[in-house]
C-alpha cells in the first residue's frame, strides 16, 4: 500500500516540474536519436576516451583522509552541441580517499549519483561518504548533477527542472559524465569500482553501470526499473502542469505526429485504465468524494448537447497512438446507463441517461484560440457522464485527474520516461551478481506497479525489501544503504582478483574527438 507519509510530504512542498513544457521539439528528437547509441554498451563506451582530460582544482588533507575536487566539460556537449544549459557545461566533483589504504592492492572507489533535490556535496559527503570511508575503507566520488548545484542555470528555481527534456539531458550527461571518471580512477590505480545512488540518482546509476566493459558494483537504493510510473502515477505526478503540457502537446503537431512516433511504451500502460473501467460506478463515486480535495480547473456548465464539438474528428483520422488502444475496448450506445451515487442524497441515485456519441481525440490543427484548454478524450467522457451533476450542484468539478491513463499527452510521457530510461532499453551490466538493489515496499515515489520487475532484466541481481515508504526510507535506513555498498564491494573483491572486461576498447583519443568535431562545426 502507497505510504501515506510519501503523499502527505509531497503535498507539503512547493516544487513544481516543467513549467515550460516538454521541451524543443529538435532537442527531444536528437536526444531519442542519441539514445539508441547510448543505451548499447558497444556504442556508448567508444564515446568517451579513455584519456579524457580531468582538472584538479582543489585539493584538502584532513587526519584521515584527502578531499580532491575537480571538474572537466561533460561529453554531451562534444557529442551534442546546444543541448546542454551553459551553466551545465563543466562537471564537478569530489573525491574523498583515505590517507592510507588498508591494502594496496584494494583501492575502492563509489561514485555516489544525486537524488531529487540534492544540492552541491555536504548531504551525501557526510550522511554516505565519510561512513563509508571511516566504516570499510572505501573512497568516494560525489558528482554534482547537471541542472543543480554548482550547474544550476540562473533562471531556475531549487530543483524545479523547466522541460521534461531537461531528464533526458541530465541523464545522457550523467551517463557519460560516470564513464570519465570511470577512466580516470583505473588511470589512477583504482579499483574496485561501483556505482550507487538514492531515488533517482539510484536511477541514474543503474543507466550509468550499463555501459561500463567490466565488472563494476551496482547498488541502486528506491528506484526501479522505469522512471515512467514516477512522473504518470506516482506522487511526483501531483507537482506537474498537466494541463498546460497537454495543450502544448495539442497545439505543436511535432510532439503528436513526429515526436510520439519515436518513442515506445514497454510495459503495460494501459492496466490503469483497465482497472478504472472494470471498476467505473465505484470510481465515479470516489471522484465524487475526492472532488473538493483536487484542483478546480474546469468548469462543468450546461454541457448536454452542446458537448460534442463540430470540429471533431473521425476515428480514422486521429494519428494519435496511444488512445486509440486504451479507448479501443470501451464502447457506449444510446441505451447506456449509469448509476451515480451523490453525496448528500443518500436516500437516492441520479440516473443519467445517454443520447450522445462516444467521443473522439481533438486534432491540434483544429483548435481553436478561443477555447481555454485542449480538451482530452477523458474529459469529454467525464463531461457526457456528469452533466446533470454540474447542473445541480454548481460546483467546479477537476474531471482531469493525473493519474487517468486515457489522457493522450500523459501517455506521451510515460512513452517518454520508457525511451530514454527504462532498463529494457539498455544493455545488461557486465555482471549481475555484483547488484544490489534497495527497495521500499510501500514506495509512493516509485511505484512498481506495471512495471517490470529488475530481476526478470537483470538475472542474477538481489533485491531488497524495506518496510518503509520513500521518505522514510531515506531518512531511517541510511545505514542500510551504506552496508549493502560494503557487502556488494566485498563480492567484487571475492569474486575479481584483478579487473577483467569485455574486449571493449575506445581507440580515439581526446585530441582526435575534439578535432572531429571542430570538422564538423
Amino acid at each position: 500500500m502507497p505510504s501515506k507519509l510519501d503523499s502527505l510530504y509531497r503535498r507539503m512542498l512547493i516544487t513544481r516540474f516543467f513549467e515550460r513544457g516538454w521541451g524543443k521539439p529538435e532537442n527531444l528528437r536528437r536526444v531519442f536519436q542519441f539514445r539508441k547509441i547510448i543505451s548499447r554498451r558497444e556504442t556508448c563506451f567508444k564515446l568517451v576516451p579513455r584519456d579524457y582530460p580531468v582538472e584538479i582544482i582543489k585539493k584538502e588533507t584532513f587526519s584521515d583522509s584527502t578531499l580532491i575536487e575537480g571538474k572537466f566539460i561533460t561529453p554531451l556537449e562534444l557529442h551534442l552541441p546546444g543541448v546542454v544549459p551553459k551553466a551545465s557545461k563543466h562537471a564537478y566533483f569530489q573525491l574523498i580517499i583515505p590517507n592510507k589504504w588498508v591494502n594496496e592492492k584494494y583501492k575502492p572507489i563509489c561514485i555516489h549519483l544525486a537524488g531529487t533535490g540534492d544540492h552541491f556535496f555536504w548531504r551525501r559527503r557526510n550522511f554516505i561518504a565519510k561512513p563509508l570511508l571511516k566504516d570499510a575503507n572505501i573512497g568516494s566520488i560525489i558528482l554534482e548533477n547537471p541542472f543543480y548545484g554548482l550547474r544550476k542555470p540562473d533562471d531556475q528555481t531549487r530543483s524545479n527542472l523547466h522541460n521534461v527534456s531537461d531528464i533526458f539531458v541530465m541523464g545522457g550527461c550523467l551517463i557519460l559524465e560516470c564513464l570519465v571518471l570511470l577512466h580516470w580512477c583505473e588511470r589512477n590505480g583504482f579499483g574496485p569500482l561501483g556505482v550507487t545512488g538514492l531515488s533517482m540518482g539510484g536511477h541514474m546509476a543503474s543507466l550509468a553501470a550499463t555501459n561500463w566493459p567490466k565488472p563494476i558494483v551496482l547498488v541502486p537504493c528506491l528506484s526501479w526499473s522505469t522512471a515512467s510510473a514516477v512522473f504518470t502515477t506516482g506522487v511526483m505526478s501531483q507537482s506537474i502542469n498537466w494541463d498546460m503540457l497537454e495543450m502544448q502537446y495539442y497545439s505543436d503537431g511535432q510532439y503528436r505526429e513526429r515526436l510520439s512516433k519515436m518513442v515506445t511504451v514497454i510495459d503495460d500502460a494501459f492496466e490503469a485504465g483497465q482497472k478504472f473501467i472494470k471498476n467505473f460506478n465505484q470510481s465515479l463515486h470516489e471522484l465524487k468524494e475526492d472532488i473538493n480535495d483536487t484542483r478546480k480547473i474546469q468548469e462543468l456548465g450546461d454541457v448536454g448537447d452542446k458537448y460534442e464539438s463540430e470540429n471533431n474528428p473521425s476515428p480514422t483520422e486521429s494519428n494519435s497512438i496511444f488512445l486509440s488502444k486504451s479507448m479501443q475496448n470501451i464502447k457506449m450506445d444510446a441505451s447506456t446507463n449509469i448509476t451515480l451515487p451523490l453525496k448528500g442524497q443518500d436516500s437516492s441515485k441520479i440516473k443519467i441517461k445517454s443520447d450522445l456519441s462516444p467521443p473522439q481525440p481533438i486534432r491540434s490543427n483544429q483548435q481553436d484560440a478561443s477555447h481555454h484548454t485542449s480538451t482530452s478524450t477523458l474529459t469529454k467522457l467525464m463531461q457526457f457522464i456528469l452533466p446533470m451533476t454540474a447542473q445541480n450542484n454548481k460546483e467546479k468539478i477537476d474531471i482531469t485527474k493525473t493519474n487517468w491513463w486515457e489522457r493522450e499527452a500523459l501517455q506521451f510521457m510515460r512513452g517518454m520516461m520508457d525511451e530514454c530510461t527504462h532498463l529494457k532499453n539498455f544493455s545488461v551490466p557486465f555482471d549481475t551478481s555484483l547488484i544490489i538493489a534497495v527497495c521500499a515496499k510501500d514506495d509512493a515515489y516509485v511505484p512498481r506497479d506495471g512495471c517490470s520487475s529488475l530481476e526478470d532484466i537483470w538475472p542474477g541481481a538481489e533485491v531488497r525489501y524495506l518496510d518503509a515508504g520513500h521518505v522514510s526510507a531515506y531518512v531511517l535506513h541510511q545505514k542500510l544503504f551504506r552496508s549493502c555498498i560494503i557487502e556488494a564491494f566485498e563480492r567484487a573483491k571475492k569474486n575479481y582478483g584483478s579487473d577483467i572486461g569485455e574486449d571493449l576498447k575506445c581507440e580515439m583519443t581526446y585530441q582526435e574527438l575534439i578535432n572531429k568535431y571542430a570538422k564538423t562545426a
